[in-house]
């Protein structure tokens, strides 16, 4: 999961329960930005618990007193009616007294409404990062997914399959055991996020079929590099361990990805 994804989610429902809730364990920004949103959440919650007294209908007068002249005007003939003392209510008096703006207690929790969306609004606006390059932002969203590179046995193929639909059409994946495949976000586009094993530890696959590129890019970071691969009108970005041998994956790749039309 990416973590833009995450903070939606967590943003949405703090206290709730969804796929993947396990990635704040392996995300310190994505762990302090869900305690900040529960926080809030509870600060909300207990600005909404205000006591709200009991309501009660004020007494209402007899429609018909002992000068009957004062309760009528203009020229009603009054001979046939039959008036019911128990029933018949000065209606004037009832809409003064109920035409009242609601109570404090409510425009109280309207205010809370509106400050936490504000808040939740901002809040992920200012996550959305501008980064010089794509190079940059690739390095930048692995950082942020380290548990990806944690291997826990070959995916499913039909989690993989459902990775590749963001894009691909066609792709050799016999080039190593591939233990993570999602979509992530890159550029505003979701595109493939693939892990696979290589020979000195995971080799990270961003298939990105939005990025065309003229030449090829190098990217490097602490302990790891790795390459923008121009491929038709896209691109693939492989990064590893620094010393992991990739030219044969490259031409792999190359050779065998089919973006979607």
């Amino acid at each position: 999961m990416k973590c833009n994804e995450y903070k939606e989610a967590i943003a949405s429902d703090p206290g709730g329960l969804f796929e993947d809730a396990e990635h704040a364990s392996n995300c310190a920004s994505c762990a302090a930005f869900t305690e900040e949103m529960r926080g809030l959440n509870r600060r909300i919650a207990s600005a909404l618990n205000i006591p709200v007294p009991k309501l009660s209908m004020p007494d209402l007068p007899e429609a018909w007193d002992e000068n009957p002249d004062e309760q009528w005007s203009g020229s009603v003939d009054r001979s046939n009616i039959q008036m019911d003392t128990n029933t018949v209510v000065d209606l004037s008096l009832r809409r003064r007294k109920t035409n009242r703006r609601p109570g404090i207690p409510v425009w109280l929790g309207m205010a809370a409404g509106i400050v936490l969306a504000a808040v939740v609004g901002f809040k992920l606006l200012v996550q959305e990062t501008a980064y010089p390059s794509l190079g940059a932002e690739i390095m930048a969203h692995l950082d942020h997914e380290p548990g990806a590179l944690t291997a826990s046995g070959a995916v499913s193929e039909q989690r993989l399959a459902n990775a590749l639909k963001a894009g691909v059409a066609a792709m050799d994946t016999k080039g190593g055991v591939i233990t993570y495949a999602r979509t992530c976000v890159i550029h505003g586009h979701t595109v493939p996020h693939l892990v696979l094993q290589g020979a000195l530890g995971p080799i990270t696959l961003l298939l990105l079929p939005d990025e065309k590129i003229a030449k090829a890019v190098l990217l490097e970071g602490v302990g790891t590099e790795g390459v923008i691969l121009p491929v038709g009108d896209g691109s693939i970005a492989i990064i590893g361990n620094r010393g992991e041998p990739l030219d044969n994956l490259k031409s792999q790749l190359i050779d065998s990805v089919k973006w979607s039309i």
